[in-house]
């Protein structure tokens, strides 16, 4: 049988804002989930986070919202994380960066550490998403 849970916080579209975010999301996963997983969903949240901080318009009243849900089965746990913001000019992508480039690995970040990433708009703004994945039973 799988069981579902769900978060969700409204914070300020600044670095503040997004460092409570993450330290709420850490908190709530804590004990539900293995230290590896958990590790690597407060890194893809951090990078979602900042992205949005950085490149995205705020939502109406100068803020920045973070979900996620944990779904647990038999066989696995998975984490979907999901930033929405105000939305930029640009959809967001992957980008390519050489060894010597001071920012541009954000979203390749999140693709190397989740089972699946995209973009969807929707009537409240833009929001990134990325599903992590980790089999059940296994602590590591």
């Amino acid at each position: 049988m799988a069981t579902e849970r769900s978060w969700h916080m409204t914070v300020p579209h600044h670095a503040q804002g997004t460092r409570a975010a993450r330290h709420r999301l850490r908190a709530e996963l804590a004990e539900s989930v293995p230290a590896v997983l958990l590790t690597d969903a407060t890194t893809v949240a951090a990078e979602l986070l900042g992205n949005a901080v950085r490149h995205a318009a705020p939502l109406p009243g100068g803020t920045v919202r973070l979900s996620w849900r944990l779904c647990t089965d038999t066989t696995s746990q998975v984490v979907e994380i999901r930033v929405t913001d105000g939305g930029a000019g640009a959809t967001p992508r992957i980008r390519r960066v050489g060894p010597d480039s001071a920012d541009g690995r954000g979203l390749y970040l999140v693709a190397a550490l989740a089972a699946d990433w995209g973009v969807a708009r929707d009537g409240l703004g833009q929001s990134v998403w990325a599903k992590l994945r980790h089999p059940a039973g296994c602590t590591a």
